[in-house]
């Protein structure tokens, strides 16, 4: 008995002493230290999950940023749904290229090396289909890595399609804004970057 005694002593002194040497450490989740603050550009602003459509003629701030002569600077990348009638993969039979948009009169005639993306058109209808607020409802509509168009997540982004007016049919190229500041030309499933020359 004085035996097992003495074996329960010494387990209860054991365990006392590793007890008294174990070091008090702080619950991450409750420290005093400031924590990181997190990335504000990483974070949309705007959660909405789809474009709105809002099919209408372009406002006032939506010309300034739309009308004048454009030039193809770069190619940007592709629509993941299908292909068009440029040269895939590069495209760039058109970088250079020059077109124009004005009120009264869009002439793509500069595309030259491709006939189906070449319209001349007097009163052109020019509509804004689309505003999209966030990277994620913008590539469930068009199906386009918003990466590859430099378009970060809470940049907002219209989508513009033009019309004759006298037959009211649409031609197969339209445009994205971004930020009112940025022109992407699309020709169908190919963007490009575009660079305004003269307004």
């Amino acid at each position: 008995m004085k035996k097992i005694l003495l074996v329960c002593i010494m387990i209860m002194s054991m365990l006392a002493s590793a007890c008294g040497n174990v070091e008090m450490t702080s619950n991450p989740n409750t420290s005093s230290e400031p924590k990181p603050e997190a990335d504000e550009s990483i974070i949309p602003k705007n959660t909405t999950e789809y474009c709105d459509d809002v099919f209408t003629t372009l406002d006032s701030e939506t010309e300034k940023s739309f009308y004048g002569t454009w030039k193809v600077e770069k190619l940007l990348g592709f629509a993941n749904s299908y292909n068009d009638a440029s040269e895939y993969p590069t495209g760039q039979k058109i970088i250079g290229d020059e077109f124009i948009i004005k009120k009264d009169f869009f002439s793509s005639k500069g595309l030259k090396n491709y006939n189906d993306y070449q319209h001349e058109l007097k009163n052109p209808l020019y509509r804004l289909n689309f505003i999209c607020y966030n990277t994620g409802s913008f590539y469930r509509l068009f199906k386009t890595d918003p990466d590859a168009l430099n378009i970060n997540i809470n940049d907002k982004v219209k989508y513009i399609v033009i019309n004759d007016s006298s037959t009211k049919l649409g031609i197969p190229l339209s445009f994205f804004i971004v930020n009112n500041d940025r022109l992407i030309l699309l020709l169908e499933a190919t963007n490009f970057e575009l660079k305004k020359i003269t307004d």
